[in-house]
This record gives C-alpha cells, sequence and structure tokens, in this order.
C-alpha cells in the first residue's frame, strides 16, 4: 500500500492543509491539495497546492516568489488534513503581503466584536504579483 493512500480526500478530491512555520509554530495559511499536489510536495520538499479558482496545481510562490521549503509533511488522525511545517521563504505567506493569512483577530465585547488587523504588510503586493 502506497503512503498517499491513507489519505482521505473529499468528493471533489480535495484535502485541506495548514501551513505552519516550522520555528515559531505560527499558522501561515491554509490550502487545498489534490493526490498530485501532495504528491509533488513529497518528491520535492516544495509546496504545492491546489487553487480552487485557477482550478490547476499551484506552486506556492511561483508569482510572488514567496515558496515554501517543506520540513515535514504530518497526516491528522482521522486521515483527512494535512499539516505541512514549512520555512517560508521571503517572510510573506499570504497575497495581502502579511507573513500570515491569519491578520485579523476578533476584539471588543458582544455586541461591538469586529475584526482588528494585527501584522503590518511587509511586501507590497503590487510588488510581487504581476
Amino acid at each position: 500500500m502506497n503512503w498517499i493512500d491513507d489519505v482521505v480526500f473529499d468528493a471533489d478530491g480535495l484535502v485541506p492543509a495548514i501551513a505552519q512555520d516550522w520555528q515559531s509554530g505560527r499558522i501561515l495559511m491554509v490550502a487545498w491539495m489534490t493526490r498530485e499536489a501532495l504528491a509533488e510536495t513529497a518528491e520535492t520538499g516544495r509546496a504545492v497546492y491546489w487553487s480552487r479558482s485557477r482550478k490547476r496545481l499551484w506552486r506556492k510562490g511561483e508569482e510572488s516568489g514567496n515558496t515554501q521549503r517543506v520540513c515535514s509533511l504530518r497526516l491528522d488522525c482521522d486521515g483527512d488534513v494535512i499539516l505541512l511545517t514549512v520555512e517560508q521563504q521571503g517572510g510573506v505567506a499570504c497575497h495581502t503581503g502579511r507573513e500570515s493569512c491569519f491578520f485579523r483577530e476578533l476584539t471588543g465585547d458582544a455586541p461591538a466584536q469586529q475584526w482588528q488587523i494585527t501584522d503590518e504588510v511587509l511586501k507590497d503586493p503590487e510588488s510581487m504579483y504581476k
């Protein structure tokens, strides 16, 4: 049996993939992987995802230059979530130019709660995507 057969893909052939910084432990982003994306990631050591909007493989950083070198791949207990620990090249994982896609935090007391931006833009998105 092949290791990839242990992964439970959904009806669309996708599995959620969480990218976590290998040093800080910070969650950088969540994306999707197909069987092909996961196999290429394991083979090359570079994060490859499935772009649902483009409907094709997305080799992280192919446009922005902000690639992810994979340090480890883990599978959760149910076999339906992948965790990648990565070394984020360029320090930016988010298309908004921030380190992490999780840059908004819910603050305040109900009913006046709101999302507050907690992370600064490190790189102008216009300079990353041409």
